[in-house]
């Protein structure tokens, strides 16, 4: 019985991908299909294939669980893309917008020039580690931000408690030109030469280690060119190989959609989704400087893609997640702030000197700003515990 059952499970999960992984009438069957809102009971509606929700009903949600288990479904097996309505607070976005305007006018004065994945270099404006670089220029706006609870729901319900935010603001201007469509971090951005070496499980693997996500800056109509998406096209087998082929790019222009967004929404997909920004038409008086904060939400057991000095993120904010502390802001939403800025897994470390005592790992760096929370330590203090962690890490 036991070698039928192993015999089974080799026949259905070929260890490589072949011609067959790569069939565009497959892709078509998979992708072809109705998202049905009755399937997810906590979604507000479905448009244009993706389903929507009501950020501002979360918090009445009597089972969070549930409602992440949902979310789940829909990312994995679903259309694989959600909407979320009104999820962060206009005021704080403003806020948010006039503080990368500051640093991307700094940028400009110091004569630095952004490029992007999978457009032309100079035609937008971007800010690559915007996290970190928000944190710095106006850290009472950062824990205000990522306090927000919407954003934590989906992220836990993806990647679990401890994820790695990362994030990059792109400004797309009027005239600016639609992305090639595309699948994201992680194999999205290995060298097609290298993907087939790459074994089945790992391409089925890659889309479960990073959360893609973008929060809209101002109003996108669709003539603004918000992100196209292909729902549904996230099942595919043999997307990340197949997705530069020209029949593939093809049937994206076909049968893509955009949903307009307003200044607060956000939306989160599956890596594997095929997406890309669109072309920017809006022209004249109407013309729109489109500003999204696109965010890469990493598994704490993979790699960002960006290098952050989460320490000194921690230092800036630390003392307005004091005072969010003080003034009554719900606990939930100053972890949400610490997540969001500290590192929360505890390797790699050194273990001769960062020993796991009583536990099977040290306290990781959000663990050290949580206890120094309850504690109600100064940000000197703070300082010392911080100092003193990285210390013990270093070989």
């Amino acid at each position: 019985m036991a070698t039928s059952i192993q015999q089974r499970f080799r026949s259905a999960q070929p260890p490589w991908l072949s011609d067959s992984d790569f069939d565009l009438e497959e892709f078509r069957t998979q992708v072809e299909c109705d998202t049905d809102v009755s399937d997810y009971p906590h979604a507000e509606d479905v448009r244009d294939n993706v389903l929507v929700y009501d950020a501002a009903a979360m918090p009445r949600v009597a089972d969070r669980r549930a409602l992440q288990a949902e979310l789940i479904r829909a990312l994995a097996d679903g259309p694989g893309v959600v909407v979320f309505t009104c999820a962060f607070d206009a005021d704080v976005v403003d806020r948010a917008s006039e503080a990368f305007f500051a640093i991307i006018d700094a940028q400009r004065a110091g004569g630095l020039a952004a490029g992007d994945h999978f457009g032309k270099p100079g035609a937008n404006d971007r800010i690559w580690n915007a996290a970190q670089k928000l944190a710095l220029h106006d850290p009472v706006v950062f824990a205000d931000y990522y306090a927000n609870d919407a954003l934590a729901v989906v992220c836990q319900a993806w990647l679990g408690p401890r994820y790695q935010v990362t994030s990059q603001v792109n400004v797309v201007n009027p005239g600016g030109k639609a992305q090639v469509p595309h699948r994201d971090y992680h194999l999205g951005f290995v060298p097609d030469e290298h993907l087939t070496s790459y074994p089945a499980h790992i391409h089925r693997t890659s889309p479960t280690l990073t959360l893609q996500g973008a929060v809209a800056h101002c109003d996108m109509p669709v003539e603004s060119g918000p992100t196209m998406l292909l729902p549904h096209s996230q099942r595919f087998a043999g997307g990340y190989i197949a997705f530069n082929r020209p029949e593939f790019i093809d049937y994206f222009d076909a049968h893509r959609v955009q949903l307009p967004l307003q200044k607060g929404d956000a939306v989160f997909f599956n890596p594997a989704l095929y997406h890309g920004a669109g072309t920017n038409f809006s022209t004249g008086t109407s013309a729109i400087k489109r500003i999204a904060n696109l965010m890469q939400i990493s598994s704490p057991f993979g790699r960002a893609m960006e290098a952050m000095d989460r320490t000194a993120m921690v230092r800036a904010i630390y003392p307005s997640l004091l005072a969010m502390q003080s003034a009554g802001r719900p606990h939930r939403e100053v972890e949400n702030a610490v997540v969001a800025a500290a590192e929360g897994y505890a390797f790699p470390t050194n273990l001769d000197s960062d020993q796991p005592i009583g536990s099977l790992a040290p306290p990781s760096q959000v663990d050290t700003v949580l206890d120094a929370l309850a504690e109600n330590l100064t940000a000197e203090d703070l300082d010392v515990a911080l100092r003193d962690q990285n210390e013990r890490r270093m070989p």
